[in-house]
């Protein structure tokens, strides 16, 4: 039997984003703003205010970001999904791959760990109480993936590495 397990989850702006968007709104009014003095581009204007508010808005919403996991037969598939539209494969791999997969709050998140360099954070925020950590070796290089599975997705990598989840 097959088994297909999907979960979307969409990423909480941070102040980081917050700021970004209020910097690009202030640039975008400052833009209009030094382009509508120029008096050669008097006649131009309605359509640069509209062209810069409309890159304006294009970036805002590039800080829409959601992540979607989907569980095949043992094979994790994690996606980024940009503002709706655009979609990005950020880590694929099997379960029989993983060292492990464990909860935050575990126990299993210890100096080893967290000394990893190279990290997918694919989550709400870090803070969430359903966090879970994967530690692998993709492409010759430790790698610490972050996300929040559906319980039926644990469940499904205990059935295949079940010494390597903790929960």
């Amino acid at each position: 039997m097959d088994i297909f397990l999907e979960k979307i989850v969409k990423r909480k702006k941070t102040a980081m984003d917050g700021l970004m968007i209020a910097g690009l709104v202030i640039l975008a009014l400052l833009l209009i703003m030094i382009l509508s003095s120029v008096k050669f581009l008097a006649s131009l204007s309605p359509i640069i205010v509209v062209g810069i508010g409309y890159l304006a808005f294009i970036f805002i919403r590039s800080r829409n970001i959601e992540y979607e996991y989907i569980v095949t037969n043992g094979d994790l598939d994690i996606d980024m999904i940009i503002a709706q539209r655009k979609r990005k494969r950020v880590f694929s791999g099997s379960c029989k791959d993983f060292e492990v997969v464990a909860k935050m709050t575990s126990g299993q998140y210890d100096h080893n760990t967290q000394n990893i360099k190279k990290r997918i954070n694919a989550v709400t925020t870090m803070d969430s109480p359903d966090v879970y950590f994967i530690t692998t070796t993709k492409d010759g290089e430790k790698t610490l993936i972050f996300f929040e599975p559906h319980p039926k997705m644990i469940d499904s990598f205990k059935k295949y590495i079940p010494r390597k989840v903790f929960e």
